[in-house]
């Protein structure tokens, strides 16, 4: 993998791509992946938890505006993420996203193998 972007600049979403920014989406979007983890764990019929899947993406929409939705993976880790944010990832810091996500793809996505990856990438592109 050399690059987490296309030849049009749009992001990859691999499975090395979404492990290496599992913790940016989930830091990001916290409270509204918790409400809606428990709105699924209180109620098993997935239709009673929609308008809480709707305020993640609506959360993720509004932080990155900019950003175009890209996918929506329901239980990726055990929770609901939303992905918009890896243009952004990608945008500030592209060379560690790269490496990183690089780096999980050639060793199947083990974190241990990619840590020094890992530490440069969240080095650059902190989550807050």
């Amino acid at each position: 993998m050399d690059s987490t972007m296309d030849a049009s600049g749009e992001p990859i979403p691999t499975s090395s791509v979404l492990m290496a920014a599992a913790k940016h989406i989930g830091t990001r979007c916290r409270g509204e992946n918790m409400a809606f983890l428990k709105c699924k764990k209180d109620d098993p019929n997935p239709e009673q938890c929609l308008d809480k899947g709707r305020q993640v993406t609506e959360f993720v929409l509004h932080l990155h505006g900019k950003a175009q939705l890209l996918l929506n993976i329901d239980n990726f880790l055990g929770r609901t993420v939303t992905l918009l944010m890896l243009k952004d990832l990608h945008q500030n810091c592209n060379k560690e996203m790269d490496a990183y996500a690089g780096c999980m793809y050639y060793h199947t996505n083990e974190f241990e193998l990619c840590r020094k990856e890992q530490q440069s990438f969240e080095k650059a592109c902190p989550f807050l």
